[in-house]
């Protein structure tokens, strides 16, 4: 059975037959995912504004770099307090928060600006290696994300060739492009060049992150379309 994107994993019985809810379009499945335009610009501002405050702080030496560390994260703690108190989801701005807060740590500790990006660059390079794994062990991760985020969870993608197939290179693709990502990233870190280390961070973030899963969604969608229309001629 192939996985139907459009469809969704909860069965309800009725008749004796299972009916399936649509689930939603594919720029809701998008949006859901990346926590929606607001949830993109919130993820960057606190990285935004470390990667400005730091070029300003190296070029006119106006304040330390525990300044611009504690301005950064207090401005991740505000944007997830905010949410915190009007009672909408969280999960997008506490994961960040984690991640400049650990970034802010290495930082301090190291008296190097460079230190806020190495938690990102590791953790690229970790998920390049493990998408990689699981796509050469013929257990493409990319297809288990997809099954949790459109199909309830259920493996129903592996009875499937063609769509075995697909999450085989797009889980091969990821792995390929995180790769990379890491190189340049990693090479501007030791390179010391901690301006463009920034750039780069914002550069390939989310924009790249939703790409990659507009790629995936498309891919999937084609390979399902077409079975559509064989079984249906």
């Amino acid at each position: 059975m192939s996985v139907q994107p459009g469809r969704h994993a909860a069965p309800e019985q009725r008749g004796g037959a299972e009916e399936e809810e649509p689930l939603p379009s594919f720029s809701e499945q998008m949006s859901e995912q990346l926590g929606g335009v607001r949830g993109l610009i919130e993820s960057s501002i606190p990285i935004t504004v470390f990667v400005i405050l730091n070029f300003l702080a190296e070029r006119f030496d106006w304040w330390p770099l525990r300044t611009t560390l504690i301005v950064a994260c207090a401005v991740a703690v505000l944007i997830a307090g905010y949410r915190l108190a009007r009672r909408e989801p969280v999960r997008h701005a506490i994961n960040g928060l984690f991640g400049i807060g650990l970034g802010a740590y290495i930082a301090y500790r190291s008296g190097e600006a460079r230190g806020f990006y190495l938690p990102g660059i590791l953790y690229t390079g970790g998920y390049a290696l493990v998408l990689f794994l699981t796509a050469a062990a013929r257990w493409p991760l990319v297809g288990w994300l997809w099954s949790v985020m459109f199909d309830g969870g259920k493996p129903r993608w592996r009875q499937d060739g063609a769509l075995r197939r697909a999450f085989t290179w797009l889980t091969l693709l990821w792995s390929v492009t995180y790769l990379v990502k890491f190189l340049i990233q990693g090479g501007l870190y030791l390179a010391e060049q901690t301006d463009l280390l920034g750039a780069s961070r914002l550069i390939l973030g989310w924009p790249l992150y939703a790409l990659l899963l507009a790629v995936t969604v498309w891919s999937v969608r084609s390979v399902t379309r077409k079975q559509r229309a064989l079984a249906e001629a």
